[in-house]
This record gives structure tokens, C-alpha cells and sequence, in this order.
């Protein structure tokens, strides 16, 4: 519970500050990943980071949309993608992570493992409005 009010107010909070930009019309699945990082190794986190960014956009797919901590929780990094690559895309990002020389599976895991203090995601659907999430809405 106490996650889902997390991401409500960080929601509610970009929203209210004009960070988050008008919605697509088609929302889809998102995963909605907060990390929380081992000290001194934010820099080194981001760097990984940016190199599965950079397999994604060979793969012709977008970063994912990463928000900074600036003040108030615990997080250090949240991220938010869309919950599954469209057909064909993941091994493109496969064989772009291989060309890049990336941690892969297991390897991924472990690699990832040195910089990470606390992880936690979740899936959603969005982004969406009120208004369109309730036309959704069948009695």
C-alpha cells in the first residue's frame, strides 16, 4: 500500500508541476521502476543505465523516462518504460546488448546487484487521464 501511494504522489506531483506532459491517446502497460542506490555509486549506476538506453535506441526503440531525486523520499531513481517491447524488438535490443558487450541474464543480475541498495517496481497502465481511464469503466 504504502508503494502505491509512492507512485500516486509522485504521480500527483509531477502533474501538478507541469513536468509531465499531455498524455497519448493510447495508453499502454508501463513499468514503473524505483531504485534506491548503494552510496557512491549513482554515477556508475547511470552509466550501465545509459548503456541499455543506447541498446534500445539501436534497437529503434526510446530510453526509458528516468526522474532524478531532488528532495523529500528515499529514491534515488525512478524509471518508466512500457511494459513490453512491440513484436520483433527485444532481439534486436538482445543483439545490441551484445554488440555493446552489456551483462546479459544472470550476469545482468549481478552486475546491476553492485549498485542497487533497494529496488521496487510495478506495473500500471498509463499515462491517461480521469476522464479516459473512466470510459474504461464497465457496469
Amino acid at each position: 500500500m504504502k508503494m502505491k501511494l509512492s507512485v500516486m504522489a509522485l504521480g500527483l506531483a509531477l502533474f501538478a508541476t507541469g513536468a509531465v506532459a499531455a498524455p497519448p491517446p493510447e495508453p499502454g502497460e508501463v513499468a514503473i521502476e524505483i531504485y534506491r542506490i548503494a552510496p557512491g555509486q549513482q554515477e556508475a549506476f547511470l552509466k550501465l543505465t545509459a548503456l541499455y538506453d543506447e541498446a534500445n535506441r539501436q534497437a529503434g526503440l526510446p530510453p526509458r523516462q528516468l526522474y532524478v531525486h531532488e528532495d523529500g523520499a528515499s529514491w534515488d531513481f525512478i524509471f518508466i518504460q512500457p511494459q513490453h517491447n512491440p513484436p520483433g524488438k527485444s532481439k534486436l535490443v538482445g543483439e545490441a546488448l551484445d554488440r555493446l558487450k552489456a551483462p546479459r541474464g544472470a550476469n545482468f543480475f549481478l552486475e546491476t546487484r553492485k549498485y542497487i541498495a533497494e529496488h521496487t517496481d510495478t506495473a500500471a497502465i498509463g499515462p491517461t487521464t480521469a476522464a479516459d481511464y473512466l470510459a474504461t469503466v464497465t457496469h
